[in-house]
């Protein structure tokens, strides 16, 4: 029989990449545009296997379900897996998959675009011209060449947007718990304590996984710390940043710039189209009204090459489990 895939919080965009590397695979693909949770994971029944994105839920009650109704295995077609009770999981003989990686350029490329972005004022400037203002008042920015850039986490991702960093001549520092020194001896990085990275950097760009020990690194007091003006960049987790600690470090001048394509609550909002609503967030509101922050919808994985590359692991990953082989993108409970 052929093996089927219940496919959760599915776009235009997903249904294309996937059909089409599926055809090497041969996987019957059930799709469903709501994402995962208790209400309608009775969709589940007669499926082997389950595909989820961020946004959906697999919480103990979820796993349960699935587990009766048969799935044995979750693949999320993401890096991230803080949606998952992965002890649950293990609890319920659920096998839980992942996309590890799927274009790091993508990511890295994206942090340069919103960091030249903020600074060169680039929507402001298209906006004008538009409206027929070719004023450049207002519009000033500063040379990246020379100024020093604080990098939190150097995993892949980090690693290529140094050296593009570097290209651009500026200093490199960074902070990782398990430092790559002679990656950092190659590219003239010098890795540093936070309260110095924070100290010391005009532009902070964060790259860490969201853990119990990360969950809100960038706070008040972490904040406090850092140059009068700084650009903040997030392209990692939305819960890095504690929000209102940033609307108050904007508010009083301390953050001069913030681009953040992740958002703590943005499970009701991203990949979503909202434009005929009222956003009830105040604090999703309060932010989009600030001049000099952008907020772009998590989209900074979103290349042709990466979609290729999470629809072909992730039936990779699949396939592996059908065939009983070693799984190296398995995730289980720490």
């Amino acid at each position: 029989m052929t093996y089927t895939i219940a496919f959760f919080g599915t776009k235009p965009y997903d249904e294309v990449s996937f059909d089409k590397v599926n055809k090497k695979f041969g996987f019957e693909i059930k799709y469903f545009k709501g994402h995962l949770n208790k209400n309608n994971v009775m969709l589940t029944q007669g499926a082997d296997a389950v595909c989820i994105f961020v946004n959906d839920i697999a919480d103990a009650e979820v796993l349960k379900v699935m587990a009766d109704n048969g799935v044995r295995l979750l693949a999320l077609r993401c890096a991230g897996y803080n949606n998952v009770d992965l002890s649950a999981a293990q609890a319920n003989r659920i096998t839980v998959v992942r996309v590890p990686a799927y274009s790091p350029y993508a990511v890295a490329e994206y942090t340069v675009a919103l960091m030249l972005s903020l600074n060169r004022k680039i929507p402001r400037a298209t906006w004008r011209t538009r409206d027929g203002n070719f004023s450049l008042h207002g519009l000033m920015g500063f040379d990246m060449h020379g100024k020093t850039v604080g990098i939190i986490g150097t995993g892949k991702i980090a690693k290529i947007l140094i050296q593009i960093l570097r290209g651009f001549g500026m200093n490199i520092l960074a902070y990782d718990l398990y430092p790559d020194y002679n990656f950092a001896r190659e590219h003239q990085v010098v890795y540093t304590t936070l309260d110095e990275l924070y100290h010391n950097s005009d532009i902070i760009s964060l790259h860490c996984p969201l853990t119990d020990t990360t969950k809100y690194l960038i706070n008040d007091y972490s904040i406090s710390k850092m140059k009068d003006g700084v650009m903040l960049i997030n392209t990692g987790r939305g819960q890095l940043i504690h929000t209102n600690a940033l609307i108050e470090g904007l508010k009083n001048k301390k953050i001069g710039y913030a681009g953040l394509d992740v958002y703590e609550e943005e499970s009701e909002y991203f990949y979503e189209d909202k434009s005929d609503k009222i956003i009830d967030d105040d604090t999703l509101a309060r932010l989009l009204s600030f001049p000099n922050v952008i907020v772009t919808s998590h989209q900074a994985f979103f290349t042709h090459e990466a979609m290729r590359n999470i629809a072909t692991t992730t039936l990779e990953n699949i396939k592996s489990y059908t065939e009983g082989k070693n799984l190296i993108n398995e995730v289980k409970p720490k």
